[in-house]
């Protein structure tokens, strides 16, 4: 009997597309999903025998083999064949066979080499039948990237726009962004922004066998989008100037920025901020089949020295001292959620992971951030894997204002200690609706359970030692910091204070707000007024001093009165950024020595935003929140 051999393969991209929810990508090879089944028919050159069976290879990234489960041999069975991957036989007719070939839920994603070999009377035929790309599956409920509900698969793993808010809390707006996780090419890129990582160049083959944990997948292309420690996508800049690059503004999508990317052979593009790496980031991991949203937290903390508190120092007008102040919080912050189990972790933490890929602090050497367990922030258990304190920080920080004085000693004023995190926000499900999911991240602001949590995830972080009126806090196995009072709130001054504004705010006009200050008590108060302001990038950083002033101010008991205060377009037109923010800030200095530091963040809008009065109107959900 003649030699048999493989004459056609028919990839029945169709069939195989619409089974695994992978019918919109447009590369050549056929897309599956790891953990389910797909065919393929083989046209021989004559009849499969009874005693001929065939033998599948397949096999993914360099020197591949069998121990790093990156290669594996197998043939058609009528069992169900266990862990491993699998083939069965669905059709045989003359000479052509249909097969069914099933990967094992946990195997590695990427680019697989698919062969055959053919045996039939002590010869041999070999073939290699093409290639095909393997992803993680959501629909399958024994892969650790499973979700539940069919409404969130479409919108977080399918859906290819969405919308990223931005702003002020008390001012959110919605920006637009393309994901286009199944244009032309896109996966491709993905799949190269892998193979880019130092951990491949190092170490192929055991970089590609590890590519079966979504841990560690997702916290490669946390640090994969950043440029700063690698060939990375893009390159960020906060400092207003984007020569040679494309302002982070002026992105409204993710595709030109991996095309750009890949064409211009890795070379990081400029530029993006905390948006446009979210974005990115969005569109690489729903492109590999994890299921990813964007997240906007407002008043977001940037706690260098990671002491669970963001400590700034101002002059005696309130003006930030940045040569003294290592922390900030920035005006908003965007992330990422990825949806996966937490097998190192254990179920209670299995769900939505914070990753960010903008570069704010190192992570084990490397600038990238998570995956932290949304259920493990909340509940302050920061010392799991990965980067808890740091996310902790950014949403439950305790703002900390210090008062700077000329003899280097300082003082703590009291201002509003609960603006970290709020607003937290992401695209509804199947609309263009904010939701807030605030509640997933800490307890209600102020609420004994949230201080609670506050409180262990302090001692979680330090060892404390009281000592007097200070505390030690000594970093488990690092330095010593020093913070006067921890977990003390500062004492409540006599007076209150508020900035309103009078008319929107509008770019090319004069700014019109007054300072509202009120009596407490049912004694006098005189009160010194330092106000200044400043234009400011949208990290809160300022650019330059368009305010100074100073009013003293009799306040009789119970009383409240009004400072008006106007800044004219010619003072901040020449010294406002493309963020269009301003920082307001109002040092009060009571008799007696109470000190209360009012400040107030302004967003300049284009045009007037008319928001129709019933609910239901066009456009609503792209209206200030």
């Amino acid at each position: 009997m003649a030699g048999i051999r493989v004459t056609k393969v028919d990839w029945q991209r169709l069939r195989n597309g619409a089974a695994h929810h992978t019918q919109e990508y447009p590369c050549p090879e056929l897309v599956v999903r790891r953990g389910q089944s797909f065919s393929l028919t083989l046209e021989l050159s004559r009849d499969l025998d009874c005693e001929e069976t065939p033998i599948f290879t397949v096999e993914t990234g360099p020197r591949a083999s069998e121990a790093l489960h990156t290669k594996a041999v197998f043939q058609t069975s009528e069992l169900d064949g266990g862990e491993g991957w699998t083939a069965a036989k669905e059709a045989q007719m003359e000479n052509t066979l249909t097969v069914s070939l099933t990967s094992p839920p946990n195997a590695v994603i990427g680019r697989y080499l698919l062969s055959i070999r053919l045996s039939s009377h002590r010869k041999h035929s070999n073939r290699r039948l093409g290639e095909f790309i393997l992803l993680f599956n959501p629909w399958c409920a024994e892969d650790d990237v499973f979700l539940a509900s069919e409404e969130e698969r479409q919108e977080y793993v399918l859906n290819d726009s969405g919308i990223i808010f931005r702003g002020v809390e008390k001012h959110i707006r919605a920006q637009g962004w393309n994901y286009g996780q199944f244009e032309e090419d896109i996966l491709n890129i993905c799949l190269s922004i892998l193979d880019r990582s130092p951990g491949h160049q190092d170490n192929p083959a055991t970089d590609v066998s590890c590519r079966h944990d979504p841990i560690y997948v997702t916290r490669v292309i946390s640090a994969m989008v950043n440029s700063n420690n690698d060939k990375g996508v893009v390159q960020g800049q906060w400092q207003g100037r984007y020569g040679g690059g494309t302002s982070p503004l002026h992105w409204r999508g993710s595709v030109a920025i991996l095309q750009k990317w890949f064409k211009g052979r890795h070379k990081p593009v400029k530029y993006g901020q905390c948006w446009v790496f979210a974005g990115v980031m969005c569109t690489v991991l729903r492109c590999l089949g994890i299921a990813t949203r964007v997240v906007s937290n407002f008043n977001s903390a940037h706690d260098t020295d990671q002491n669970l508190s963001v400590d700034k120092y101002v002059d005696f007008f309130g003006r930030t001292l940045e040569d003294l102040t290592e922390d900030s919080m920035w005006n908003f912050h965007v992330w990422n959620e990825s949806w996966f189990a937490r097998q190192d972790l254990g179920p209670s933490y299995n769900g939505w992971q914070v990753l960010d890929a903008t570069p704010q602090e190192e992570s084990e050497g490397v600038f990238r951030c998570g995956p932290a367990s949304v259920t493990a922030i909340r509940e302050g258990d920061i010392h799991l894997a990965h980067d808890g304190p740091f996310v902790f920080a950014e949403v439950n920080a305790d703002y900390i204002t210090w008062l700077w004085h000329e003899d280097e000693s300082r003082e703590r004023v009291y201002s509003d200690t609960k603006k970290i995190g709020r607003c937290i926000s992401t695209k509804a499900v199947g609309s263009d609706s904010r939701v807030d999911i605030t509640g997933l991240y800490k307890y209600p602001e102020g609420s004994r359970k949230e201080r609670q949590v506050y409180s262990k995830a302090v001692k979680r972080l330090f060892s404390v030692e009281a000592s007097g009126r200070r505390t030690q806090i000594r970093r488990a196995g690092g330095r010593c910091l020093w913070r006067d009072d921890l977990l003390e709130p500062a004492t409540k001054p006599s007076i209150t204070g508020k900035f309103k504004v009078l008319e929107p705010p509008i770019l090319g006009h004069d700014l019109r707000l007054t300072l509202c200050l009120a009596n407490l008590t049912s004694r006098a108060r005189w009160v010194r007024v330092n106000l200044s302001g400043a234009t400011i990038l949208y990290t809160r950083k300022p650019v330059a001093e368009i305010l100074h002033e100073s009013h003293t101010v009799r306040l009789g008991p119970k009383e409240e009165k009004r400072i008006p205060i106007a800044i004219s377009y010619s003072k901040y037109k020449e010294d406002l950024t493309e963020d269009k923010k301003i920082l307001l800030a109002a040092m009060c200095l009571v008799t007696k020595g109470e000190k209360l530091l009012v400040e107030k963040d302004i967003t300049l809008e284009d045009f007037i935003t008319i928001k129709r009065a019933h609910p239901g109107a066009p456009g609503k959900n792209f209206s200030p929140v």
